[in-house]
């Protein structure tokens, strides 16, 4: 077997070329190239269907490319089968909540760590020492995510009793345990007040200097995108219509009109 390739150096982090999907005649994604460079916030913006979930969803493999390709670090994720694409670093919120509500918020948070698991169905039902070191491990991991989430107040309460904000911070904290190096976060701030979203602003930064993470987020909340983006890219009926810095993006011509529907 072929050893994987390497990257090239200089080489983009994330690098998405040609991108492409239809729903039978509907275009949702149409011919987008862009590159995240390692390490930063990428915003990416656009009105309603403009193709921002539809993007993360093929990154993901839960849609799969009509054209193009996607590499994270020079190795392409479209090869990637769905249950696989953890394991290759990267980590995922939704824009809907996908946690389990009957389940603790420790639990939730240990479930993210499962595709760092070394021990097959046969170890694990036969609870060899690996299965239990490994699983140690995960809880140390969950416990340590959830202090530094300031969730240990709600460590073992069930998910579903808890604040929508306190949810948010569960499944953000499940997604860590993963150990992504590319962190997908769709609409974070969806639901939350100004406070909440103050809060996430620094809680965001934070995470990404201290896991080494570069993320991509796809919010609605202009402020809070212009706020802790290095780069934005702008969707517009699945096509990218810009890409540069916050400041430079806001005063563009096309991004304005997508929004407001006329010129400035």
């Amino acid at each position: 077997m072929n050893a994987p390739a390497q990257p090239e150096p200089g080489a983009p982090f994330l690098s998405i070329r040609d991108l492409s999907l239809r729903f039978g005649g509907i275009v949702a994604i149409d011919g987008v190239s862009f590159d995240v460079p390692r390490g930063i916030i990428c915003g990416l913006i656009g009105p309603n269907g403009a193709g921002k979930t539809t993007l993360f969803n093929c990154i993901s493999r839960l849609y799969p490319a009509d054209r193009g390709s996607i590499l994270l670090e020079g190795r392409s994720v479209l090869d990637l089968p769905a249950h696989a694409v953890a394991a290759a670093g990267i980590g995922r919120t939704f824009q809907n909540l996908a946690l389990f509500a009957s389940m603790t918020a420790r639990d939730n948070v240990m479930v993210g760590g499962h595709c760092r698991s070394r021990g097959g169905f046969l170890a694990s039902a036969l609870r060899l020492p690996l299965v239990a070191r490994h699983e140690r491990q995960l809880a140390e991991r969950a416990d340590a995510l959830i202090e530094s989430l300031d969730l240990a107040a709600v460590a073992d309460r069930p998910v579903g009793s808890l604040t929508f904000a306190t949810r948010k911070r569960v499944e953000l904290a499940r997604a860590l345990a993963a150990e992504p190096r590319l962190l997908l976060l769709d609409e974070p701030a969806g639901g939350l007040n100004h406070e909440e979203v103050d809060h996430l602003c620094h809680l965001i930064v934070a995470i990404r200097r201290r896991f080494d993470l570069t993320i991509v987020l796809v919010e609605h909340h202009m402020a809070m995108v212009a706020r802790i983006s290095d780069d934005v890219v702008v969707l517009n009926f699945g096509r990218k219509i810009a890409q540069g810095p916050p400041a430079v993006i806001q005063r563009n011509g096309d991004v304005v009109t997508a929004y407001l529907g006329a010129n400035p």
